[in-house]
């Protein structure tokens, strides 16, 4: 038998090895259904649509021995709801962001997004090469949720904002009624405005009634779908709120703990899979629908004055000055991920082409 025949025997020896090993494993594991209320539309690229990609594959990866419904938005468990109702195990597993949770626990907004902060492989960085992830778990078994959590999906970066006027000085945010998420609804909060937190299927309807002046919502790609280009006209980037914006899959700890180490193994890997995939889908996406609402709906896409990131900036400081004193594990969260953003900085230094000049 010549070397290449050789190879090819043992290659496909160890792959039929592979299949009738999982296999076999398969038959004797428990056959688990995750049934997973979303907050976010399957139709909504990088949000809804990652989740279900994993849902896809569930069944072929873990060879039969699980499965996963998908719920939308309000069908099974409003999206506010999820994390209660994955710990209690109303339902035994959801999908989500973690700050939702803000009203629960202060600190959980920093494990989605921070102002100023991360960029995607910055942050995929630190949870899963520096202290994220066990942090992101401690911060779960500390408040007393039976969840395991599993980091499911990145996208980078969103929009700051749909405003119905041009937005010149700091003075132009007070008094603004908004829709803004996490750590930077905070910031919006300390430059004057009325900020709300509303599911994304409700904001379309609020600006349209008016009981919102603007919103920011997620990715130009995304805010497509919803339609927000048709009551305001101009569209905010950076995204100094949401440079990384990271999901998360909970599942309850029982049920977790009553996995095989196979089929807990499948579900990190497709997590994994998933969180690349979001990435890469969302980045492809983002100048075709920027493109299209400056050329076909009248869309201003505008850049922020150094003024005004300057004012975001110095509200984001003081931000984390009183939740660093009112939450001691806010304190030890914030404190870490600035240690490990240190320790990064010579890599982002080094080893990066400069920016591009931002539009004047």
């Amino acid at each position: 038998m010549n070397k290449k025949r050789l190879i090819n025997a043992i290659t496909f020896a160890i792959t039929l090895l592979f299949l009738l090993t999982t296999a076999y494993a398969a038959e004797k594991e428990k056959k688990i259904k995750l049934n997973v209320p979303i907050c976010f539309s399957t139709e909504l690229p990088g949000l809804g649509t990652t989740i279900s990609w994993i849902a896809k594959r569930i069944e072929t990866a873990s060879a039969g021995s699980l499965k996963m419904k998908i719920y939308e938005p309000n069908k099974l468990v409003a999206p506010f709801e999820i994390l209660d109702s994955v710990s209690t195990g109303k339902v035994n597993a959801g999908y989500s962001v973690s700050g939702y949770w803000a009203g629960k626990i202060s600190a959980a907004p920093i494990f989605s997004a921070i102002p100023f902060g991360p960029e995607a492989g910055e942050m995929l960085a630190w949870l899963y090469y520096g202290n994220g992830l066990k942090l992101y778990q401690e911060m779960y078994n500390a408040n007393k949720y039976n969840v395991k959590v599993l980091v499911c999906g990145i996208i980078a970066p969103e929009s700051s904002g749909w405003f119905s006027k041009p937005i010149n000085t700091p003075e132009d945010i007070k008094g603004l009624r908004i829709r803004f998420y996490g750590l930077g609804g905070q910031v919006m909060e300390k430059l004057g405005a009325s900020v709300s937190l509303l599911p994304g299927g409700e904001i379309f309807p609020a600006l349209e009634k008016k009981a919102l002046d603007a919103t920011e919502f997620s990715t130009p790609a995304i805010d497509e779908r919803l339609g927000f280009y048709k009551v305001a006209k101009y569209n905010y980037f950076p995204g100094w709120h949401q440079q990384a914006t990271v999901f998360e899959l909970l599942i309850n700890k029982d049920v977790w703990n009553q996995m095989s180490k196979h089929q807990q193994t499948v579900i990190e890997i497709l997590c994994k899979a998933a969180t690349m995939d979001s990435f890469a889908y969302t980045e492809a996406i983002q100048s075709k629908a920027m493109k299209e609402n400056v050329e076909k709906r009248g869309v201003r896409n505008m850049y922020w004055s150094k003024e005004m990131l300057n004012a975001y900036k110095k509200a984001w400081d003081e931000v984390v000055a009183e939740q660093s004193a009112k939450d001691p594990f806010f304190k030890k969260v914030w404190d870490d991920v600035s240690a490990f953003r240190a320790d990064y900085k010579m890599w982002q230094t080094y080893g990066f082409l400069p920016r591009p000049e931002p539009p004047k």
